[in-house]
């Protein structure tokens, strides 16, 4: 074959991977759950899908922005990077900028309102032993949290005045998440995007087998 033929072919195809890679980057992404930090809404092996432009348009493969249309609402699960260590998180909003948060006894309170809770379940985990979970409703909007009473924890902390431009998240799974009581409030620039869904899901503890009933399942 002719050397120009296949070093053309080659920068064709290189440049069709820069442009897909871009486009992944700045549009749209999925990320890997490692850890159970955000149970019980979603599981380790879980993959979420994240709407990059949920909030702003990057530039690709950095933290710059080149348009805002909107910001984080409390609530809303998210995909961030560290700023202790750069690794990207999933986490839940609990608090914007102006808020004041604190925890009491793991009952989170914002601007001096306390979160409503209701039991739901128990459930049983080989590592952490017996949870309980149940429907927090806070501003009127209401989703599943899990606490696991015999493993250390912060379960109390503030009151918190949460800084402009800043968010404080935390993970679902409120005894064992590193969030913003150890890793610090969010820098917006950090927030990659809005996670909307479980792609698909593999049971890490058997054997990678798919968990069908959590695929394309949404995620709240």
């Amino acid at each position: 074959m002719d050397k120009k033929k296949v070093f053309y072919e080659a920068r064709v195809f290189l440049l069709m991977l820069l442009v897909i890679s871009s486009l992944r980057s700045a549009l749209a992404d999925w990320n890997d759950v490692p850890t159970g930090s955000m149970k019980p809404t979603i599981e380790e092996g879980d993959r979420v899908v994240v709407n990059k432009l949920a909030y702003d348009l990057k530039v690709p493969f950095t933290m710059i922005e080149l348009l805002k249309w909107s910001d984080p609402k409390r609530g809303d699960i998210v995909v961030l990077f560290s700023p202790a260590d750069g690794v990207r998180l999933v986490k839940r909003v609990v608090a914007l900028p102006g808020d004041k948060i604190e925890m009491r006894e793991n009952q989170l309170l914002v601007n001096g309102q306390a979160a409503i809770w209701k039991p739901v379940a128990q459930r049983d985990d080989d590592e952490q032993g017996a949870s309980f979970i149940v429907e927090e409703t806070m501003g009127g909007k209401s989703h599943d949290v899990m606490f696991t009473p015999q493993i250390p924890a912060t379960r109390s902390f503030g009151p918190l005045v949460v800084p402009a431009g800043r968010y404080f998240v935390m993970g679902d799974n409120r005894d064992n998440s590193n969030d913003s009581r150890f890793i610090g409030m969010i820098e917006r620039r950090r927030i990659v995007g809005k996670a909307m869904a479980v792609a698909f899901s593999l049971d890490r503890n058997h054997w990678y087998r798919p968990r069908f009933h959590r695929f394309f399942k949404g995620i709240q």
